[in-house]
């Protein structure tokens, strides 16, 4: 689960050296995150159903292998261009563990405790946009960035390794032996899904909101409120904290009253707390207060949506667990980078467009859990 913090976040203090090793000019290194991001979303629509046909195991071996050999190629890339080209692999084969992880754990458990099992493991990924950048930036002290792939690559070593020792979660007999017409038949029964679509854009909608803070917090904590840094880290690591903090609440919460209430909740907390962000932030009440504050709630709601829409989306088809968690993923990519291209080109050098962008981000996100229709126990 943690392939795609740690080869996001670890190289990105990095980027001004890979720009000035490879005589490239700044946006064309970017292009390089660009391309990862594109390649985890569209892998994901291909491991998705081969891990429903052939198992969850294999395809996330061969994943992994991918991953490992295209992190070598970052390392030993001469010009920024094969640096993109091999981000995409990289990416790609990155992607199988997450969306196969997440599928064994619906392999292994019902619905509400798919959700509470899903949060335990997004309390640890939590941890992984944390020290990523910590460790990327101490590499860069003793090393160069050349050092940051093959660190990757030695993640990936270490992960399959430690995945033989993790039984199959798909017996051969539930597993579906689709062709490709077969694959994408079935992702358009997906999509025609009432239950499926309200759980996966729930998730989405969060997701876009929380691309849109990536994306246009730099420039509104550094550029706009001239704080440091150090600082910026500092209130970036804040919010990854309330993510976990609300994934140990969701663990509770789920017994309590059923994944699908949780995920309502806080589906309606993204609402409240990214208006409240909209006001504060588009009329510039509080100052930087008046973002960090209602910013770090709505974040923290990922506690709530993130696992229960994934888990909802998973138990919607029985017997597509693979595919249904690969076209959430590649839903969820998606929009999170249309809604981040959109904070961009509103771009005025102020915070209102990121508070306007997440806090539409934050309505949608309640009305598709609105639109959930009521689950029969």
């Amino acid at each position: 689960m943690a392939f795609a913090p740690l080869a996001i976040d670890m190289y990105l203090p990095a980027l001004p050296e890979i720009g000035r090793g490879l005589n490239a000019t700044p946006a064309t290194v970017q292009l390089s995150l660009a391309s990862f991001f594109l390649g985890f979303g569209s892998g994901q629509l291909v491991w998705g159903p081969l891990g429903d046909r052939f198992g969850r195991r294999s395809p996330i071996v061969i994943g992994i292998v991918i991953y490992i050999a295209a992190s070598f190629g970052c390392a030993l890339t001469n010009d920024a261009d094969h640096l993109v080209l091999w981000r995409f692999v990289q990416a790609f084969g990155a992607c199988a563990a997450p969306v196969l992880a997440r599928a064994m754990v619906r392999d292994l458990f019902p619905q509400d405790q798919a959700a509470r099992m899903l949060s335990l493991m997004m309390l640890i990924m939590g941890i992984a946009p944390m020290v990523a950048p910590l460790i990327g930036g101490q590499i860069l002290v003793l090393l160069d960035w050349r050092a940051i792939f093959w660190g990757l690559a030695a993640f990936g070593l270490v992960v399959l390794l430690a995945l033989f020792s993790i039984p199959e979660s798909l017996p051969s007999a539930q597993r579906r032996r689709v062709g490709i017409g077969a694959m994408v038949m079935g992702y358009l029964r997906l999509l025609g899904n009432r239950s499926y679509m309200a759980y996966t854009l729930a998730g989405a909608f969060f997701t876009g909101g929380m691309f849109t803070y990536i994306a246009a917090t730099p420039f509104v904590y550094i550029e706009y409120f001239g704080i440091s840094p150090q600082i910026y880290g500092f209130l970036f690591g804040m919010n990854v904290i309330g993510m976990m903090a609300f994934n140990i609440v969701n663990r509770r919460l789920v017994t309590l009253i059923g994944s699908d209430r949780a995920l309502l909740y806080g589906s309606i907390g993204c609402a409240v707390f990214g208006v409240a962000l909209a006001v504060l932030g588009g009329t510039g009440s509080f100052g930087l207060l008046g973002i960090v504050v209602p910013l770090f709630l709505y974040l923290s709601m990922m506690g709530l949506v993130g696992a229960n829409s994934m888990a909802g989306s998973m138990s919607v088809i029985p017997g597509m667990a693979g595919a249904a968690s690969g076209l959430a993923g590649t839903v969820q990519f998606a929009l999170g980078a249309l809604a981040s291209a959109l904070v961009g080109w509103l771009s005025d050098g102020t915070p209102a467009p990121m508070a306007l962008v997440i806090g539409g981000m934050g309505i949608c996100c309640a009305l598709s859990a609105l639109a959930l229709p009521t689950r029969r126990t």
